[in-house]
């Protein structure tokens, strides 16, 4: 069986560990100079020199928001260290050892970006047109099975305003940030208090002036902030120098700063291979991951808020199961049955299709869900705990959370050093 893999950052690695310890064909395109996907820092904003969108969004102080005893894989933990929040270059490091310890790079193809997927042979065959961006060649090549493991945190998503068009200020999504400086002295709202969005007001509260944080959340947030951050309700609307809050109230604004996600996309995807992004719900999938139209096309990755890179080998596990012929897949009525079933759930608790692949403290079921479907070794539970552990003490103390350390002590149980 050959099976492409598209992109090599951790969930790309991920599957070409597990495909490459079968007795599968694999290559792997690779868009960029190296392995490593978002933890890539690059200095350069907008295109790259081959004219392509430049795919990080990583900002050049970045601490993990998980603490390093989740964020490994589970085969290949993070090595022990005094701290427990990494820097971006620790976990690129760990990334690398990764891909040297299971002699991965062989089946990556650097510098090739994958331009077009489609179904051929009756929809039992995947072409899959690239460039290879060097020579400025296209190759083309068949394949029995696609993985796609392209990432979503680098299409930004940006919110319509009230008189956006007319700000005559500065306006930036965070995927184009990388250092603090460009603030400094301005009077900057950031958009969105999500992890990126409060992470990066108290970043850039030490440069600018003034930074309001503008959030829909119903709980306040227990972080005390530097006296420079406020926090405001939505934007009702954007004038020329000034940004009007829900509550009234008006502010002379220099910066809007997005911290507002992303959208997944596709953009290599033909519409012959039934994938479709609808309200930032990708659809139809059999549990987040399979294509319901090609059950041998994959998205690895799409939920949040997870234990990433031990869900990605979770989720490849998975795939293999059913691929290698070991399990069936169920019927295309039940299949897309279930994920309606699970959108319906999720409407019942409040949430609409953009957060159809949240899982955050409901991650746990998600990966029993995976594990238990397929028969295959199940992700320790500790996991989840410790992540909720984390991301409470996140929204409760942002200033100093990142100075806990922790030790996992079993399957099941966690210490605080």
């Amino acid at each position: 069986m050959k099976i492409a893999v598209i992109g090599a950052g951790s969930a790309g690695l991920a599957a070409l560990r597990h495909c490459a310890s079968g007795t599968y064909e694999i290559i792997c395109y690779e868009k960029t100079d190296q392995i490593g996907g978002t933890w890539v820092y690059r200095e350069e904003i907008g295109l790259d020199r081959y004219g392509l969108p430049i795919h990080t969004s990583m900002y050049k102080n970045l601490r993990t928001n998980l603490p390093k005893e989740v964020m490994g894989y589970p085969d290949y933990l993070v090595p022990d260290s005094p701290d427990s929040y990494l820097t971006r270059t620790q976990i690129l490091e760990f990334l690398n050892s990764y891909c040297d310890h299971f002699k991965l790079r062989q089946y990556i193809w650097l510098l090739h970006n994958v331009e077009l997927v489609e179904p051929s042979k009756g929809g039992r065959k995947w072409t899959i047109k690239v460039r290879n961006l060097k020579e400025n060649t296209i190759v083309t090549e068949s394949f029995d099975a696609v993985m796609v493991c392209n990432g979503h945190y680098f299409e930004p998503s940006i919110p319509n305003l009230k008189g956006q068009e007319t700000f005559q200020g500065q306006q930036l999504h965070s995927h184009d940030y990388r250092v603090p400086d460009i603030f400094t002295d301005k009077t900057v709202v950031v958009l969105g208090a999500g992890p990126s969005g409060m992470d990066l007001a108290l970043e850039i509260s030490g440069k600018a002036k003034r930074v309001i944080l503008s959030h829909h959340l119903k709980d306040p947030i227990g972080t005390i902030f530097p006296e420079n951050v406020v926090q405001k309700p939505d934007i009702k609307e954007v004038t020329k120098h000034d940004v009007v809050f829900e509550d009234g109230s008006k502010e002379p604004v220099d910066v809007l700063f997005y911290c507002t996600g992303y959208k997944y996309s596709f953009p290599f995807l033909s519409e012959q291979c039934g994938i479709r992004v609808d309200s930032n719900m990708v659809t139809p999938l059999w549990k987040h991951l399979v294509s319901i139209e090609n059950p041998t096309l994959a998205l690895v990755g799409l939920p949040f808020y997870v234990c990433a890179f031990s869900m990605f080998d979770l989720q490849v596990r998975f795939l293999l199961q059913y691929w290698s012929g070991k399990k069936d897949f169920p019927s295309k009525a039940n299949m897309l049955k279930e994920e309606a079933e699970e959108l319906e759930n999720r409407k019942k608790e409040g949430l609409g299709k953009k957060h159809f692949h949240l899982m955050g403290f409901k991650q746990g079921h998600y990966y029993d869900d995976l594990a238990n479907t397929a028969g295959i070794t199940p992700l320790p539970p500790v996991l989840t705990k410790l992540h909720n552990e984390s991301s409470t003490r996140f929204l409760d103390d942002l200033v100093h959370y990142r100075e806990s350390r922790y030790k996992i002590i079993d399957d099941y149980n966690f210490i605080q050093l």
